[in-house]
């Protein structure tokens, strides 16, 4: 199998991860580590390795806790959990039954190490048949309105209606003439509620003035992008992204860029069905 760099950046990560098991490591350091965008690491960390980085963490933890039961008989099992850095024994015994299909006890007794090596053999998902429609672009640096969402994905749609009752209430930025923009600064799947930010935006040609809105001047900054349209519902759009960071974005040779991802939305679920919904998604590379 072909080895490319973001195995090897990765590799470099989870040997850094494995190091260090009681620390929590920073996601700029991380990052830095695998000469990669803070933006982006997340969702191709999980793209590469098959797992979420914080799945990996806590499978790494389970790892060496499972060499504790099995080689060091006399070590209690609740200082086992404190230092796996679980709130309980029966969070941990309930973490490890998931992974290892054995209780600590169980393992502790009889390990079936056939199956505990299965377990870390990380597997990629198979690569599509189908063809990604991916075409390179110049964006063209582009003013915009800007409203953040910051807290649980779940209540983004909230944030969106205070944008829209802003637009139709100033019409700098109508939904008719003017692109609409949605700007992810993290993976929602991995990503505390309390830390994730969504950013809405919408085109416009003269400065926002102040509001009551919170709405924002701002700018998307030119560059190249990686352009593919998702098709469907918004709610699949992971499908797509993590494709582009799996499948397509190793084998490009491309290099991504320090800006996130973001949606342009062609048009809208109250426009047409869920199904037709178009919507350009920019992966920004150097």
């Amino acid at each position: 199998m072909k080895t490319h760099k973001y195995d090897q950046r990765f590799a470099r990560v989870c040997e850094f991860i494995n190091a260090n098991l009681d620390d929590s490591p920073s996601l700029e350091d991380m990052s830095e580590l695998a000469c990669l965008s803070k933006f982006h690491f997340h969702r191709l960390f999980t793209a590469i390795k098959g797992i979420s980085l914080t799945g990996y963490i806590q499978l790494a933890r389970l790892r060496r806790a499972s060499f504790r039961l099995a080689f060091e008989s006399d070590k209690r099992v609740i200082d086992i959990v404190l230092e796996a850095q679980f709130d309980s024994p029966e969070a941990f015994s309930r973490a490890f039954k998931r992974e290892f299909n054995q209780t600590p006890t169980e393992f502790r007794k009889d390990p079936l190490w056939p199956q505990w090596h299965e377990r870390f053999e990380f597997k990629k998902k198979e690569k599509r048949t189908s063809i990604m429609n991916i075409e390179i672009v110049d964006f063209k640096t582009t003013q915009v309105a800007l409203l953040s969402h910051c807290g649980a994905p779940e209540k983004v749609f909230e944030t969106a209606s205070k944008f829209i009752a802003w637009r139709k209430q100033t019409g700098l930025s109508p939904v008719k003439t003017s692109r609409t923009f949605g700007i992810p600064h993290s993976d929602p799947n991995t990503t505390d509620p309390n830390h994730f930010r969504w950013d809405v935006c919408g085109s416009v040609v003269s400065p926002v003035p102040d509001n009551d809105f919170g709405v924002i001047n701002s700018e998307i900054p030119g560059g190249r992008c990686a352009v593919v349209r998702h098709k469907g519902s918004h709610a699949t759009m992971d499908d797509t992204i993590y494709r582009m960071y799996r499948d397509w974005l190793p084998e490009s040779g491309e290099e991504v860029r320090d800006h996130p991802i973001y949606f342009d939305y062609l048009n809208f679920v109250h426009e047409v069905d869920e199904c037709d919904l178009l919507t350009d998604i920019y992966l920004p590379i150097k």
